[in-house]
């Protein structure tokens, strides 16, 4: 007689729970036209800005009352098919939705999309017994560990330092751009772009031995090297910063002395 065990044969996986780092686009609003010009004026010279990136769209942040800009929009899964499809135009990957009606999470997930657990469709404005005052939340700082350039940059040649400070030790040519997502410290001639706090931290910095950029930018925020704000230091050691006031956004250029 043939005896049988009666133990189970072991698994060929094992399902754990991990965290996933995403990135969440804060939609205001639902015209997706006005979102392709905001695309193409922050994101259109830097195509490979994004690399597959997982995210998460968030719609908490569209406007509680419909307005001329919001009244309709996204909840039908054919306008989710649009937004994906462009998203993806970027090397975004749309994973999930977080926030929202309840038509434009019903939307989302026949499009494909999931649910962010947490983040129930908003029916009612909730009860508020005093003002809330709404604080963002805070830019990831680069970590620890620069990503150190020792060869020449030239023409059409693109570095991204992406979570960290950027150090370039030798000439950033014309049409050469290098990218951070801290500081950019560069100890030789920038003649070409450099874009510091590409993920929008606004602390971050651009330092050059020798300033004649093409085109320089902070958080967003861009200016040409041609501008009159340059001639006081072109050719000279200095760097770039940026300042928020009543007037707005702005990038300041002042000299380093040695």
């Amino acid at each position: 007689m043939t005896g049988t065990s009666g133990t189970r044969p072991p698994l060929s996986f094992d399902i754990k729970s991990t965290l996933l780092s995403l990135v969440a686009l804060q939609l205001k609003s639902t015209d997706l036209s006005r979102l392709s010009s905001g695309f193409a004026l922050r994101f259109g010279e830097t195509p490979d800005f994004f690399d597959n990136d997982g995210i998460v769209i968030d719609l908490s942040f569209l406007p509680r009352q419909p307005t001329s800009e919001s009244l309709s929009g996204l909840d039908t899964p054919l306008e989710f098919f649009a937004l994906i499809t462009f998203l993806r135009s970027y090397r975004l990957r749309p994973l999930a939705i977080r926030g929202g009606s309840a038509r434009q999470v019903a939307a989302a997930m026949a499009a494909g999309l999931s649910h962010e657990p947490g983040a129930m469709p908003r029916a009612t404005p909730p009860r508020v017994e005093k003002p809330v005052r709404r604080v963002p939340a805070p830019v990831p700082r680069p970590q620890v560990g620069a990503l150190v350039i020792e060869k020449p940059l030239r023409c059409g040649q693109q570095v991204y330092a992406r979570g960290r400070d950027l150090i370039v030790m030798a000439m950033v040519n014309a049409g050469a751009e290098v990218i951070a997502d801290g500081h950019i410290h560069i100890y030789a001639p920038l003649r070409g772009r450099a874009i510091a706090g590409a993920q929008g931290n606004s602390d971050a910095r651009i330092f050059a031995m020798v300033m004649a950029a093409e085109n320089v930018g902070i958080a967003g925020v861009y200016d040409t090297g041609n501008h009159s704000v340059f001639e006081s230091v072109y050719g000279k050691a200095a760097q770039i910063s940026l300042v928020s006031d009543r007037g707005g956004d702005r990038l300041i250029v002042d000299k380093i002395h040695a």
